[in-house]
């Protein structure tokens, strides 16, 4: 996972956000994990950061089939 925090729970309230050509960087994508239908996401969850502390976050994504999550990010502490 990401050496910055770690994902304590399932994500939950997934929602799109942007999909096929919405997803802006999907060339970069595209290059780095292969080609496929990616997706940006978002979703909440519980995580414990680099320091040991545990929080509610909202977390954004890019997701492909058969390809999986990839650069997971905190944008907000709930």
């Amino acid at each position: 996972m990401n050496p910055r925090f770690n994902i304590l729970s399932e994500i939950r309230g997934v929602d799109t956000i942007a999909s096929g050509r919405g997803v802006y960087i999907r060339r970069y994508l595209d290059r780095a994990y292969g080609r496929g239908h990616w997706r940006k996401m978002k979703g909440i969850a519980t995580v414990e950061l680099a320091d040991s502390t545990i929080c509610e976050v909202e977390t954004h994504w890019y997701e492909a089939h058969g390809i999986g999550r990839r650069d997971l990010k905190i944008k907000r502490v709930i």
